[in-house]
């Protein structure tokens, strides 16, 4: 099967998503809640209860961005506690921020990538994502990254915006998605460059199926897809053996 030619903000992917990200953190919450109708909170605690860690276990957030998937985490399923990775010093900022507004201890974050994370092997009891892999480097890289720091039996959890498979609504979705959604980001975040590339992104991204492929030839096992969000929303779930 043959990957999708990913989309490059920038020049480098990399360093393109790190720059974009850096330029609309302060508005990121903001412009989420406006594009989603307030759901992408209930898309993150969906996933996190689709994880579902053990009791007592420590979850990993990877591209925490402000920390939102990480709090749902703490809300939603017995993990102890969550350490939330970024390599956006921005996002983290703000993340911190956060936390201390609700003297939340329980969340750790620290700089990191996806890529090349720095933890050992088999640590934790889920590592879960919420609009993270459509903008990696090397998507294959990043789901042998996720399943190595996975605990036996624990879990690794893909949250992602995806294409609505029913015809008309599809078409609506497309609508809103190019044309709408680069305006609303132009005019709340000053960036309409970025909220172009997200719709350019989840254009190019793998569709489910091919996801759940790459999860499996990952290493994971019984991999789920959940559709919610009448389809724009897919949610990956897959243990780790």
């Amino acid at each position: 099967m043959a990957l999708r030619e990913g989309v490059t903000p920038g020049g480098d992917k990399a360093s393109g998503v790190r720059a974009m990200f850096s330029r609309i953190a302060p508005r990121y919450d903001v412009m989420n809640a406006l594009m989603t109708g307030g759901r992408d909170q209930t898309w993150r605690r969906e996933a996190a209860r689709l994880a579902a860690p053990a009791p007592g276990s420590v979850a990993l957030d990877l591209a925490t961005g402000t920390g939102d998937l990480a709090l749902a985490f703490l809300a939603e399923t017995p993990a102890r506690a969550v350490v939330g990775v970024d390599f956006v010093e921005g996002m983290l900022r703000l993340g911190q921020a956060k936390l201390r507004a609700r003297a939340e201890l329980r969340v750790h974050l620290a700089a990191g990538d996806a890529l090349a994370l720095p933890f050992p092997d088999r640590v934790f009891g889920c590592v879960a994502s919420a609009f993270l892999l459509r903008n990696l480097a090397d998507l294959p890289a990043g789901l042998a990254e996720m399943r190595r720091v996975t605990a036996p039996g624990g879990s690794v959890v893909a949250l992602e915006i995806t294409q609505p498979t029913a015809p008309a609504w599809r078409h609506v979705f497309r609508f809103y998605f190019h044309r709408v959604v680069p305006a609303l980001g132009a005019l709340v975040s000053g960036d309409r460059d970025a909220y172009t590339y997200l719709p350019q992104s989840v254009d190019r991204f793998v569709p489910p199926g091919d996801l759940a492929r790459l999860m499996t030839d990952a290493g994971l096992r019984d991999v789920r897809v959940r559709r919610v969000g009448l389809g724009t929303v897919t949610i990956h779930v897959g243990r780790a053996p």
